[in-house]
């Protein structure tokens, strides 16, 4: 076998699945609602602000391994308007070619062979996956529907974790932390020495109250960091660029995985993110009044079928119970099959996930009708 033997730890990736699942269809036009991506235009200022970094020779040069100085200072000033966070541009904000990249570097960063990282269950698969290939361990934090998916911190009191990871606003629930919440998490990291991060990538897309950020609680930044994204707030999954701020020694440690490995990102693209960081306000109410609406279409359309639905305050998911009881895969095998309707099984997210459908708002309006059109043909109030 020529792959090493820590491949043998990861399950296959869920999306990747669904991704051949949809190769694999052959029917009526596919409606996808599996991954979260978006299908909206990146506002055209931003465009324009890349077009025009693209010209110049530096921006083409090899990138700062932390980011352009000007991009970091941008991060800042947002976080300072967004949160009330004061953060020093110069040690507590790096530069990521996305957060994805930024999270599975962290693992390596902190943790390895001894050491045991707590996650919540469901969860987005890298906060499971990647843990296992730095050799650590994993200690498993339910998330229930009673609990408004929100982890039982308690249950750490004691445990010697290296790390907790949470993610809020959460994917796939749709949940949102409070600052008590963070205070609760913040207060017992203290107490035990453990590290503390949050992804925050969702924090924009909001229906409600603006979401807070765990380094809005004193003292968190003595333990705990925080990732952000450009790809859903200003629609640019693909251009690959987010950000970490917090705790200037994980930062640091961070920083040494990625100087081993990559870069920061394309020079251009960090000149665009500060043009889309300076306009964040504008941007992120436009782009809600589309989910929003997207929503709530989805919402009492599947309502008319008898489906149960329970509004989500954050992200562009619906977290929704499976409306026969049967496992989740199976389910979402048949809707591909007889409907042509693509959503994320529960359990792809693990165990706790069961029982449940994840399904993207990241489609057009005339793609949500249809939907309930073919659902219609099934399911009725």
């Amino acid at each position: 076998m020529i792959g090493a033997k820590r491949l043998n730890k990861l399950p296959p990736y869920p999306f990747k699945v669904l991704q051949d699942l949809k190769k694999e269809y052959k029917g009526s036009p596919l409606l996808d609602f599996g991954e979260g991506n978006p299908d909206l235009m990146p506002p055209k200022e931003i465009i324009d602000c890349l077009k025009k970094s693209l010209l110049k020779p530096e921006s083409h040069r090899y990138p700062n391994y932390e980011g352009l100085a000007s991009c970091r200072e941008a991060v800042a000033k947002w976080y300072q308007r967004r949160f009330g966070v004061l953060l020093n541009p110069e040690k507590e904000v790096a530069m990521l070619i996305g957060s994805k990249e930024g999270i599975a570097h962290l693992f390596w960063a902190v943790s390895g062979p001894g050491d045991t990282v707590a996650i919540c269950d469901p969860c987005f698969p890298i906060y499971r996956n990647c843990p296992l290939l730095s050799g650590a361990r994993l200690k498993i934090l339910p998330l229930r529907e009673e609990n408004g998916f929100l982890p039982e911190i308690t249950r750490l009191k004691n445990s010697k974790i290296k790390l907790l990871c949470l993610n809020y606003p959460n994917n796939p629930t749709g949940a949102v932390a409070e600052k008590d919440f963070f205070q609760e998490v913040i207060s017992l990291a203290q107490k035990q020495g453990f590290l503390v991060f949050n992804d925050n990538v969702y924090s924009e897309i909001y229906f409600h109250t603006p979401p807070p950020s765990i380094l809005q609680i004193p003292g968190s930044k003595e333990v705990a960091i925080e990732f952000h994204s450009l790809s859903k707030t200003f629609n640019l999954p693909g251009w690959r660029i987010g950000f970490v701020v917090g705790n200037e020694e994980i930062i640091s440690a961070l920083l040494r995985i990625k100087q081993n490995i990559d870069t920061g990102p394309f020079n251009a693209i960090q000149e665009a993110a500060i043009c889309a960081l300076n306009r964040t306000e504008f941007y992120g109410e436009r782009m809600r009044k589309v989910y929003l609406r997207r929503r709530n279409l989805f919402i009492s359309g599947l309502t008319s079928c008898g489906w149960e639905v329970n509004p989500p305050k954050a992200t562009f998911y619906l977290w929704i119970k499976v409306p026969d009881k049967s496992p989740s895969l199976s389910f979402s095998i048949g809707l591909l099959k007889r409907f042509g309707i693509l959503c994320a099984p529960g359990v792809a997210f693990g165990k706790y996930g069961e029982g449940y459908l994840r399904f993207s708002l990241t489609v057009k309006e005339k793609e949500i009708r249809e939907a309930v059109r073919r659902l219609r043909a099934q399911w009725s109030s």
